[in-house]
């Protein structure tokens, strides 16, 4: 006598959370990353690539190369951490186009008009994102991951690979390096 056993299947596709997989995952063990589940991840990798390059047209052109990158093939995921795999796969991302850029020459306008209409008392969303994107690369990671992502330190610093105490020390350089550049940037404007 042999007996069939069936799994029984939802045949809607209700609301998940964000992270939640389709299919029923045991908790730890490595699974191939479903492109489905990429959508969930896309605000946060955005967020991410405009404060690592600055621009939003950059942003959105990083965050594409880094789905082409990691839908080229099945990637298996360790430890159910779909965001932070994601995350170090922008970075890759980043760094590559950082490097292939660096090594490009640089050109030069002849002539540019600095100055600015008005002074405006509170930072706008693009001059805070350029003001992170200057910072040093371990202050700006660090900044990324807990005050615009909102990571705590703990998963900052998982994310990062490095302890707690370096994260704390990374944010507060980094913080320092933005509130300068902000506020240098606002002396040059008025000086101008």
């Amino acid at each position: 006598m042999t007996q069939t056993i069936t799994a029984a299947t939802p045949t809607t596709d209700a609301p998940r959370a964000p992270g939640a997989s389709r299919r029923g995952r045991v908790e730890g063990a490595p699974y191939v990353l479903d492109p489905a589940d990429l959508v969930d991840h896309i605000d946060v990798l955005f967020r991410v690539a405009w404060a690592l390059c600055g621009s939003r047209d950059d942003a959105e052109d990083l965050v594409q190369t880094t789905f082409a990158h990691v839908l080229k093939r099945p990637r298996i995921i360790r430890a159910n951490n779909e965001r932070g795999y994601l995350l170090r796969a922008l970075r890759n991302a980043y760094a590559s186009r950082y490097r292939a850029r660096a090594s490009a020459p640089t050109i030069v306008p002849l002539q540019e008009d600095h100055t600015r209409a008005a002074a405006d008392p509170a930072p706008s969303a693009s001059e805070l994102m350029n003001a992170v994107a200057t910072a040093p690369s371990p202050y700006k990671e660090a900044v990324i991951a807990v005050d615009i992502l909102g990571l705590s330190y703990g998963e900052a610093a998982r994310s990062l690979h490095t302890r707690e105490k370096t994260i704390a020390t990374r944010l507060h350089r980094g913080r320092q390096h933005v509130a300068r550049e902000l506020t240098d940037r606002g002396l040059r404007s008025e000086s101008a």
